[in-house]
């Protein structure tokens, strides 16, 4: 781990910001200065930012998988000490569990911590905050834990982005709504949820082209990419509205035919 070397500061200067960013990439930042960690390093850092309060023998377990545990052990050793050599260090130990030292930001956090505020509703400076930025969870990584954490973190934010366009939906912000709706659907095209929610909106701005535009677009995609159709949820929305178009669609039935008829009485006399 390399950095420019810090000013010396007196005892009353604050303490240099640490920042590690998994999302989008590795990035450990030391007062905005970017620290070279080797890729191995950047194994451990992400893991223990990851795993905060796992003990050693989890964290070797699975960044050594294939290795013995003595081996595991071994090498999680040498890896800290290598980390402690640097001033930038971000690491603290305690008893048999290292975790990041509590001065070092990390993204993950602040994401995890921007969810569970818009799942509670108090939201006026989040919606930015999930707005901002796509990216995965150390793209290009493949370690199970990596894959693992993607995942959880990619659902966290798609039902994020969804609750931010309810929330604003329900304030009548359809122009916010509609922007939350349509960054999830960037994310991940063939859910429905964000779809549903995009024709909700173009509903309540009383924009029928546009929701059933909105509607046909994805029933198009559906039925191209797994040969599905919209969920009943989804077609509910639009019952109104396409309820005369299928009727009016539908093929008029023949009459039915005619026999002869036949008279009933009594004969000629």
């Amino acid at each position: 781990m390399t950095a420019d070397p810090p000013t010396p500061t007196t005892g009353d200067d604050p303490l240099p910001e640490v920042s590690l960013h998994l999302l989008g990439g590795f990035r450990l930042l030391h007062d905005e200065t970017p620290v070279v960690v080797p890729r191995g390093l950047q194994r451990v850092l992400a893991l223990i930012g990851l795993r905060p309060g796992a003990t050693r023998s989890h964290l070797a377990g699975l960044l050594w998988p294939e290795a013995s545990e003595d081996r595991a052990l071994s090498s999680l050793r040498t890896a800290l000490w290598r980390l402690r050599q640097d001033p930038c260090c971000p690491l603290v130990t305690t008893g048999d569990t290292t975790r990041l030292d509590p001065r070092v930001r990390l993204d993950v956090d602040d994401l995890t911590s921007t969810a569970a505020r818009v799942r509670d509703g108090d939201d006026p400076g989040s919606a930015a905050t999930a707005l901002a930025g796509r990216h995965d969870l150390l793209p290009g990584w493949y370690d199970d834990w990596v894959l693992l954490e993607r995942e959880r973190l990619r659902q966290l934010r798609l039902h994020m982005l969804e609750q931010v366009s309810r929330n604003h939906l329900a304030a009548g912000r359809h122009g916010e709504a509609l922007e939350a709706a349509l960054e999830a659907m960037a994310a991940e095209p063939l859910r429905e949820t964000p779809h549903r929610l995009v024709v909700r909106v173009h509903l309540a701005e009383g924009n029928v082209f546009e929701a059933m535009h909105a509607f046909y677009a994805y029933r198009d995609l559906l039925l191209r990419e797994l040969r599905l159709e919209p969920s009943p949820a989804m077609s509910a929305l639009l019952h109104d509205t396409l309820a005369p178009i299928r009727q009016a669609s539908r093929p008029t039935p023949p009459e039915p035919r005619r026999g002869p008829t036949s008279r009933i009485g009594p004969g000629p006399q």
